[in-house]
Order: structure tokens, then C-alpha cells, then sequence
């Protein structure tokens, strides 16, 4: 059986061989168009071959003589993401029920070919054939997603677009999109020009996983125009990815407080973001002249997401500001709250019928339980189980994502030569274990467990090679955790994933291998394994007195 990953729900094979040629012509339904786009695009790069579409009900006609053909069917009995794929001599037979049905169609159909077809441009004389095969499948998790924080480090669209290429290779349909912190705010709000102009920038970075630790003496930031963000989500869109934005409240505001200084709490506020990595006290006032401001850079973050969900955050909140400062205490008498915690809970709530009122939901961080969890909002649980076991009990939806197997920012082993340790060790095996559902609900309560996705913070992640190192081959297992159906066995998986890693060799991805770093991490002074000044300088004076 071909490598197919994620491991398919049921499939077949058959003697013979589909061979693509470039007489090859491609015929759609008008209603997966789009997936046959990207196949098409997706084709002619790494073949080189220019094959036509037609579109049923239009004025091409759709001949087949006996060229080779791929045909998309829609077929309304299969599920939202579910497909089939039959390949014969002749021809490749695709059917969904929708368009991103389709597009893990062809996704699939390409993991039949040889990996070269994940290249940009031709090699050599491939032959471009596939096994005959026959395909049934659907995902277990309607979330199956990533988080990327282009905050700590920025990421320029070019890379993000990339990165969006590879989780519709895994055929993962999320991209949780990280956009303000207390390090920078990567996202242009035109009524608030300040947050980029002043919280884009930081004056340096700390370099190693201590707090304090040395750093770099660099500025550093960036940000994303609107048509940045309206490119990013349509060419998401475009490959079967939601794109789901996060605007850290009421916590993680340095960024935010020290372009706007009314925000915070006192009087005494920050006049750069953070420089340092950990937990801040810098958060927003609660006065109600705050909660119109965020209300309005939510306004404009809506009309650029069409997505469901809108992430507020929520968490790690230190409560000391509001807890030493006067008016904040007058505030929580007016409001007739008890505590901090409580105060935390009327903040979030006010945003969250903001969002409802605009027909979106909240989405945060699993400390957002805490004080009481608003009508309709959802949680992310990243502390293990805890976050996950109260919301789905208490009726709130909710995405697994526990730090200790699949924050992949975390080192994947003990080896001297990891880069920058950050974290606990978490394996290749033990990211193919995650289970989004915590065996202790039962089956009413598990139907709120939406799915999964894995973490990406990018503390020490400051290029895509380092990001290619962190993610991968732990977010293939991630993938197929949270789409295959029935049991799983690693010793099963990591045959296929052996296979699969010719893909990402193709795709260009600068993956981490079993054996541990490549030789361009180990060096002192490269992106990422960096851990002093000292010893950057050090690596320096080598150079010279080389070159001398």
C-alpha cells in the first residue's frame, strides 16, 4: 500500500499503474473548482505539464479519448471533509461532499506520485505514475490545526503562506494565528496606527530560555498591512485552512500599553514592548473607555477573519496591578465583583458579547474558566486535561492542545546539541500519542471536544529553518493523531513517516532527523542555537582570526 499520511479510514489495492501524461486532462463539477486549482498549480510546477480543466455546464468540452483523466465528483452523502479516491488505468476518481472535501482528495492523490511532486520545478525524467487504488476517508476531529505566534519572532507573509502549504499537505484545516503579546503587535489597526508604529518594534531580544538572560542588542519586528492579512486568509481559504486571529486580552498588553498609555493600569507605563520572555504584570485598566478601545480593534480584526472563532487569550494574568491599584478597586465596587479572578471573568465576558454581537465566538486560553466562563465561549486547553475536563462538563466547546505533548516549540530530546532546551522533552512518539478527548468524559461530554492542534511559540524559533525543525516530523504525527479513525500503533506509523519525509525533502522542509540536529544548528552564533552574547562573540573572533 502507497505511504498515504494520515493513514486513511479504509483503502485497497489493486495490480497496475495510473501514469500521468501530459495529454492528461482534468474535469470538475463547478463546485470543487477551487481544489482542482490548486492541483492543477500544484501539477504543472513539479511536472511541467499545462493540463486544461473543464467544468461541467461550461463551453469547454470535456473530451476524453484516451488521454489520461482526473475527474472531482461532489457527492452530498459523504461527510463535510470526507472523500473517496479510485485510481485505474486510465484515470483518478475524486469525490467530496464540499470544496475542503476536496482538497484532502487531492492531497491525497498527490501522496500517490512519486515526492518529486512536491517541487517547484521538474527533475529529471520522472516517470508520474500512482498504484491503483481505492480510498474511503474522513477525519475523526472537525479542529485539526496549528498555532503559530508570529509575535515573539515575526514572520513575514511570504513565510506564513509557506507554512499554510505545508499543514494542507498534512491536510490540517486551522492556522491559529498569534498576533499581539507583550514582545509586538503584528496586526495594522487603521484607527489605532500607534499599536504598529510604536508596539511593532522592540529595542533587542533575550536570547536564552532563562528570564533575564543576555540579549541580542537587535530591534526587532514587523507587522502585517490589512491586504497582508486579506492575502494571507484568502490564500489560506484557497488550500481548505481557516484562519483563526488572536488578540491577547487582558494580559500580555505591553505592546498595546506602551503604544497607548491610557490603557494601562497606573500611571507609570512602558514605553517599548517587552524585550524578556515569561509571564508580564503589564495588563489593561478595566475602565470602560478600555473595553471600547479593544471592542474597536476587534471590529477591524473581524472584517479582515471570516472565521467562526476570534481568540481573546486569557491567560497568564497576573492580577498585582489591579490588585495594588486604587481606582481598580473603586472600578470592581462599581461593578459589584468580589475579586481579581471575578474582575478577569466581567472583562472577558464583555468582549464576548461584543463578538456574539457581531455573530462571532470567543475563543481563549483554558484560564479563562477561572471566575466563570461566559455564554458561548470556547477554550483552548493547554494545561493538560484540567481545562479540557471542566469546560466539556460545563456544555463549552473546546480545543486540546496540553503543553506536554504537543507545544512543539519543546525540545524533542536530551542531547547537548539541542537547540536552546526549551521545555520538557517531547518526542516524536509521544506527539503521535495525543488523544484530544480525556478518557474521563463520557460520550455527551466528549462531543464537545471540537479536536486538537498543536503549538508553535516562537521564543527561540527566529527563522523558517528553525521553525521546519521544531514542527517537523512531530506535526506530521500531530496530523494523523487527529484525523485517523480507530487505533493507532507508532510501530505502524513510523515506517509510512519514513517514507513521508521524501515529501518533505521535496517540499524543502528542513525537518529534524532521528538522529538529531543538523550540523547548521550546532554551531554557535546560528538562528536559534545562540545562547550568549559571549558566545556569539567568541564564534566571531574564530571567524577573524581565520580570515586574517
Amino acid at each position: 500500500m502507497p505511504t498515504l499520511l494520515p493513514r486513511p479510514q479504509t483503502s485497497t489495492i489493486s495490480p497496475g499503474e495510473f501514469a500521468l501524461s501530459p495529454d492528461a486532462r482534468l474535469s470538475t463539477h463547478p463546485d470543487l473548482l477551487e481544489p482542482v486549482l490548486r492541483l492543477q498549480e500544484r501539477l504543472r510546477a513539479s511536472t511541467g505539464f499545462v493540463l486544461p480543466i473543464s467544468v461541467d455546464g461550461t463551453d469547454v468540452p470535456d473530451t476524453e479519448g484516451d488521454a489520461p483523466r482526473i475527474r472531482f465528483d461532489v457527492d452530498a452523502t459523504l461527510a463535510p471533509e470526507g472523500f473517496t479516491l479510485e485510481t485505474t488505468r486510465r484515470s483518478a476518481m475524486l469525490t467530496a461532499s464540499t470544496p475542503r472535501g476536496g482538497h484532502w482528495a487531492a492531497q491525497a492523490l498527490l501522496q500517490l506520485f512519486p515526492a518529486a511532486v512536491h517541487r517547484r520545478s521538474p527533475v529529471g525524467d520522472t516517470r508520474w505514475t500512482a498504484p491503483l487504488v481505492q480510498v474511503d476517508d474522513e477525519p475523526k476531529f472537525p479542529w485539526r490545526g496549528a498555532m503559530l505566534d508570529v509575535v515573539r519572532h515575526f514572520a513575514p507573509t511570504r513565510d506564513v503562506l509557506r507554512f499554510i502549504d505545508l499543514l494542507a499537505m498534512h491536510r490540517l484545516n486551522t492556522l491559529h494565528l498569534h498576533l499581539t503579546d507583550d514582545q509586538g503587535w503584528r496586526v495594522e489597526i487603521t484607527r489605532y496606527p500607534r499599536l504598529t508604529e510604536v508596539g511593532g518594534w522592540r529595542p533587542e531580544t533575550q536570547l536564552g530560555a532563562a528570564h533575564g538572560s543576555a540579549a541580542d542588542g537587535r530591534p526587532h519586528g514587523g507587522f502585517y498591512t490589512q491586504d497582508d492579512i486579506r492575502e494571507i486568509v484568502a490564500y489560506a481559504a484557497a488550500r481548505g485552512i481557516t484562519v483563526v486571529p488572536e488578540i491577547e486580552l487582558p494580559g500580555h498588553a505591553q505592546a498595546a500599553v506602551a503604544a497607548y498609555p491610557e490603557l494601562g493600569v497606573g500611571h507609570a507605563a512602558p514605553t517599548t514592548p517587552w524585550t524578556l520572555w515569561g509571564v508580564n504584570p503589564v495588563i489593561f485598566n478595566v475602565e470602560e473607555s478600555t473595553i471600547d478601545f479593544l471592542c474597536g480593534v476587534l471590529d477591524e480584526v473581524i472584517e479582515l477573519f471570516p472565521s467562526e472563532y476570534i481568540c481573546i487569550g486569557g491567560d497568564e494574568c497576573p492580577k498585582v496591578q489591579w490588585v495594588e491599584d486604587e481606582r481598580t478597586q473603586e472600578r470592581m465596587r462599581e461593578l459589584g465583583v468580589h475579586d481579581e479572578e471575578e474582575l478577569q471573568s466581567w472583562f472577558v465576558g464583555r468582549i464576548g458579547q461584543h463578538l456574539a454581537s457581531r455573530g462571532r465566538k470567543l475563543l481563549g486560553w483554558d484560564e479563562i474558566l477561572e471566575g466563570g466562563l461566559a455564554d458561548g465561549a470556547s477554550v483552548l486547553s493547554w494545561r493538560g486535561r484540567v481545562g479540557a475536563l471542566g469546560a466539556a462538563r460545563a456544555g463549552h466547546d473546546v480545543v486540546a492542545c496540553p503543553e506536554d505533548t504537543v507545544y512543539l516549540d519543546y525540545r524533542e530530546s536530551d542531547l547537548a546539541t539541542e537547540p536552546i532546551p526549551t521545555g520538557t522533552v517531547t518526542t516524536l512518539e509521544k506527539a503521535y500519542s495525543f488523544d484530544p478527548v480525556p478518557a474521563e468524559l463520557d460520550a455527551d461530554e466528549a462531543r464537545h471536544v471540537l479536536g486538537g492542534q498543536a503549538n508553535l511559540w516562537t521564543e527561540h524559533i527566529d527563522s523558517m529553518r528553525v521553525l521546519d525543525y521544531r514542527a517537523f516530523p512531530r506535526l506530521a504525527a500531530v496530523a494523523e493523531a487527529l484525523w485517523t479513525r480507530g487505533e493507532r500503533d507508532y510501530a505502524e506509523f513510523a515506517p509510512r513517516l519514513t517514507a513521508h519525509l521524501a515529501r518533505l525533502d521535496a517540499a524543502g522542509v528542513e525537518y529534524r532527523r532521528a538522529d538529531g540536529p543538523r550540523p547548521w544548528q550546532e554551531r554557535p552564533g546560528v538562528s536559534g542555537r545562540t545562547r550568549s552574547v559571549e558566545e556569539a562573540a567568541a564564534h566571531l573572533a574564530r571567524i577573524t582570526a581565520n580570515i586574517s
